[in-house]
């Protein structure tokens, strides 16, 4: 007799064994894939299930776990810094009016060509506008209209945002997280490090921030808050991701960069730390595509404060002032210096009758050290100085000739405009004067006194070699040259006397002092050897 094989399917209770079957293997492997996550509540035993936290093992691991800090949100921390941000909204009348000859950039905020402008023409967005700023057709008549962010700093109504969020505005309403309008007054405006503050008058009950008194760590949280594309109280989070930054705003340029989503409209809203305390004022963003790219830039608390107090008190700001032209201190330079260091700021020139000229400062000095405190380069001298007020008295490490010594000056105050050397006027220097060469460096020169509109001092270059150190160290027809290696030099054989002392001291490179146009300013140029 043959068996068949018996199938399975044509028995009864074939279907309810292979539900069991299967309903067995996936109870498996739920059971494995929710052990693995670590979420398993229960256990087995044969004496049925057991909570397995009621082991003291597992209660140990649990409550070990629960110490340990981890994110919660920042919820806690917006609902109380909130309310102190506001949206700021201005109007200005007639802005084309003004300037009746205005081309399409007449909605800019900031002087044509100045560091801000250029900035914000290059990253503030598509249409080259600050954050914030809107108005009516362009190149049209009419007024126009502009918003930002800003937030309160006392109770009696004081508030804080950028300058270029209000310049030149004719009214200023702020709304408040609760809805509520209200008119605000400039009390005054920081061109140069873009703040300005404003007053709000009628209430002494105002919810407030507070400006922090640490300066953030890279890595650290921030939460950006504000008024982004007139959305309003919209709350980003990022992280700390520089500090110390220059965006070419000018001397004073310090930013904190951080990576929380801030668009246009954030412009003077607060950038809080992890303690609610505001760590910067956001100013500008990075954003080739117009919106946010997670690179914004904040005005840190410490600038905030220094300035913010002079404007509530006199509603300007005033900076010391020590008169000189300065320059960074590259390697180059520092070689030919005899500096183990490249650091400090290097006087391209004292200006006439200004503190430092009348103090003994000198073309060529090294300002090191600033009562006491190392000056790492030219940006953080101006910044040291210009954070001091005008009339203090201040103590100057620097190094003259070789030689270090300490210079004592009292400080003016920063000029609102700087006056600029007038330029030497080219059409009235004559034909190219053919010169003498000064091969070791690519140059032709001749004496100044010979070409017309040339001065009289020192030798102007009249031929460049384009493949020389020279040209790659910026040279070109016109620039006079009026010392080489710490000497005065007229003609083109003194150049050539002071070139072979220096490689005779076994320099690798020369220290010129070179003047373009209304200014000086020195350049390190290598030695060919041989």
């Amino acid at each position: 007799m043959t068996e068949r094989p018996i199938d399975l399917s044509s028995l009864p209770s074939h279907g309810a064994a292979r539900r069991s079957l299967f309903s067995a293997r996936k109870f498996a492997l739920m059971a494995s894939v929710v052990a693995g996550l670590g979420a398993a509540v229960y256990g087995f035993s044969p004496q049925g299930p057991v909570d397995v936290f009621t082991s003291a093992a597992h209660a140990q691991v649990n409550n070990e776990v629960r110490k340990v800090e981890r994110p919660i949100g920042f919820a806690d921390i917006v609902e109380r810094v909130k309310p102190s941000v506001i949206s700021v909204k201005i109007n200005i009348a007639d802005k084309s009016s003004k300037d009746d000859s205005a081309n399409k950039d007449e909605d800019s905020p900031f002087q044509p060509g100045s560091p801000m402008e250029r900035f914000f023409r290059r990253f503030g967005g598509p249409d080259g506008l600050p954050p914030g700023l809107r108005g009516g057709p362009r190149g049209g008549r009419g007024p126009v209209t502009g918003q930002g962010s800003g937030f309160f700093i006392s109770p009696d109504g004081f508030a804080v945002t950028n300058n270029h969020v209000v310049d030149g505005a004719d009214k200023v309403e702020v709304t408040m997280d609760d809805g509520k309008t209200y008119t605000a007054k400039v009390i005054g405006t920081d061109p140069r490090t873009d703040l300005a503050l404003i007053k709000v008058a009628g209430r002494t009950d105002f919810p407030f921030a507070k400006l922090s008194d640490s300066k953030p760590r890279i890595g650290d949280w921030v939460l950006a808050v504000g008024n982004p594309f007139g959305l309003g109280g919209t709350v980003t989070a990022g992280i700390v991701s520089a500090s110390g930054r220059d965006i070419g705003n000018g001397p004073y340029d310090d930013f904190i960069q951080i990576d929380a989503p801030v668009n246009k409209g954030n412009s003077g809203g607060p950038a809080f730390d992890t303690n609610g305390e505001v760590m910067g004022v956001n100013t500008a963003i990075y954003s080739p595509s117009g919106g946010s790219v997670g690179i914004a830039f904040s005005i840190p608390a410490s600038t905030v404060k220094s300035v913010i107090a002079q404007l509530k008190d006199k509603g300007s700001v005033s900076r010391g002032w020590i008169g000189v032209q300065i320059q960074p201190v590259t390697s180059d330079i520092a070689d030919s210096l005899g500096m183990k260091k490249a650091e400090g700021a290097l006087v391209a020139e004292p200006q006439a009758n200004g503190p430092a000229a009348k103090a003994g400062i000198q073309s060529g000095d090294v300002i090191t050290a600033v009562n006491g405190e190392p000056v790492k380069d030219a940006k953080e001298l101006a910044r040291t100085i210009g954070g001091l007020a005008p009339g203090n008295a201040v103590k100057l490490n620097v190094l003259q000739k070789g030689q270090d010594k300490v210079i004592n000056l009292t400080l003016g105050q920063l000029p609102n405009t700087i006056e600029a050397k007038a330029d030497t006027d080219k059409e009235d220097k004559g034909g190219p004067t053919k010169g003498t060469g000064v091969p070791k460096l690519g140059l032709t020169v001749a004496p100044a006194n010979s070409v017309a509109g040339a001065g009289r001092e020192g030798v102007v270059v009249t031929e460049v070699d384009p493949k020389s150190a020279a040209a790659e160290r910026g040279f070109k027809e016109g620039d006079v040259i009026l010392e080489v290696a710490g000497k005065s030099v007229a003609t083109a054989g003194e150049v050539r006397e002071a070139i072979d002392a220096a490689r005779t001291d076994n320099k690798n490179s020369v220290l010129m002092r070179v003047k373009s146009g209304g200014s000086s300013r020195f350049v390190a140029v290598p030695l060919a050897k041989g």
